[in-house]
């Protein structure tokens, strides 16, 4: 490679949520595990009894579920949630009959719901490959990729050639900071995905942070051979430097992304961290956040930078504002949490304070900038055992960072959304 520097790849940092939450941008994939779910929900169960009246009842059920299928494939939600009910009605067992209502609930974006109607299904027959990948999906879009990782295993390890299953995982793994784990359940994709630049740059966060630099290498030299002058090539290469704080190259490498694809996903959002970084170019950032937001309404990430950019311009109803609006769309996002903890903090609102530190240590456990504005807020509260306890934590977590280039929540993080959608 010659004339162009070549980024290393840092930590995938999440800020402890992905919160699962907000509708992501791949539904050619949801329409595929769904497709899976229907294939392996078809089949109707054995007949293990003989009597006529069980007989009749199959007869009805059979119909009724068939008809569910006929209405879940025309995309007629109601009328298929009702035939499954049906089934249930005269066959409570049936776990492809919960199969497909949890799939009901995928649609309509319930995730909650669609989870727990997945785990009922899963209970009754924990052989159905197609609930265990539904499953780790829901996961996935409720950003809890930890939750994630142990159904998707369970479907690689029974169908190690799946693909979705296989890609998934190893993006939860990256995503949860299982570098090694990742970079070994990734490999095996390379014959296949190698073309796929989004792929190359999760495997080379992957193999960056698990110190295998000729793996690095490969994906990087690979991921520039096959994007070309791509815009997708420019935002990869843009968020590369951007986390190795090199923010005046990332700039001209998303600058180019957004120059030949305006209205490209997550290439604004990364300008604004670049901007936000550079100091003294809040308006601009501003101005990118805002270009996103118009590109893709839904993503909280660009709702939290704001707040965050807010906040440090001293516009603290703004950023009230704006971390709300962020938590909306994922309520599950740790910064957004943090950054009203702050400034509830800063009104001397200590009670609110700690309820939304609280909310933020449950999702980031592990942010030293968490605890320590929670031993801050229980040392005002008159709690002075549990701030010491407090402060202890922040400085374990502080030695245990120390030498590491970990991203911890606040305007010095760079989240990586891009990584949260669905594969392609």
């Amino acid at each position: 490679m010659t004339g162009r520097a070549s980024p290393r790849w840092s930590a995938a940092s999440r800020r402890g949520q992905d919160s699962c939450g907000g509708p992501k941008k791949f539904p050619a994939m949801i329409l595929a595990l769904i497709a899976v779910a229907l294939a392996m929900a078809a089949a109707p169960a054995e007949d293990a009894r003989a009597s006529q009246g069980t007989a009749v009842v199959r007869v009805d059920a059979k119909v009724a579920f068939e008809k569910g299928q006929a209405a879940l494939q025309a995309g007629d939600l109601d009328l298929a949630e009702k035939c499954f009910r049906q089934v249930l009605s005269v066959d409570a067992g049936s776990a492809a009959a919960y199969a497909n209502l949890g799939v009901i609930a995928m649609r309509r974006k319930d995730w909650d719901g669609a989870l727990t109607l997945l785990r009922k299904g899963e209970h009754l027959d924990a052989k159905m490959v197609g609930i265990r990948l539904n499953i780790g999906l829901v996961e996935f879009r409720r950003a809890d990729y930890g939750a994630a990782i142990a159904p998707l295993s369970s479907v690689v390890r029974d169908q190690p050639d799946s693909s979705q299953a296989r890609y998934l995982l190893g993006l939860c793994q990256v995503l949860t900071e299982r570098y090694a784990e990742a970079m070994a359940t990734l490999q095996p994709l390379w014959a296949e995905r190698s073309g796929d630049v989004m792929y190359l740059y999760v495997l080379g966060i992957a193999a960056h942070n698990a110190g295998d630099t000729q793996l690095d290498e490969k994906a990087l030299a690979r991921m520039i051979e096959v994007g070309g002058d791509s815009p997708e090539l420019h935002l990869i290469l843009g968020k590369a430097y951007l986390n190795r704080l090199e923010n005046d190259k990332a700039i001209a490498e998303l600058e180019r992304a957004a120059a030949e694809s305006p209205r490209s996903p997550f290439v604004h959002f990364n300008l604004g961290l670049a901007q936000m970084r550079l100091g003294g170019k809040d308006e601009l950032a501003e101005q990118e956040f805002r270009q996103d937001i118009a590109i893709e309404p839904d993503l909280a990430d660009d709702y939290a930078q704001l707040g965050i950019l807010y906040a440090r311009e001293q516009k603290p109803e703004d950023a009230k504002k704006a971390f709300t609006e962020a938590l909306q769309r994922d309520p599950r996002m740790a910064a957004a949490r943090f950054g009203l903890a702050q400034l509830y903090f800063d009104k001397s609102k200590f009670a609110a304070a700690l309820r939304e530190a609280d909310a933020a240590a449950k999702l980031a456990p592990e942010s030293q900038n968490v605890h320590y504005l929670r031993a801050r807020i229980l040392g005002r509260l008159g709690r002075a055992a549990e701030s010491k306890t407090e402060m202890a934590v922040t400085q374990k977590l502080m030695n245990q960072s120390l030498g590491k280039a970990r991203a911890d929540l606040g305007d010095a993080a760079v989240p990586n959304p891009e990584l949260t959608s669905e594969p392609d």
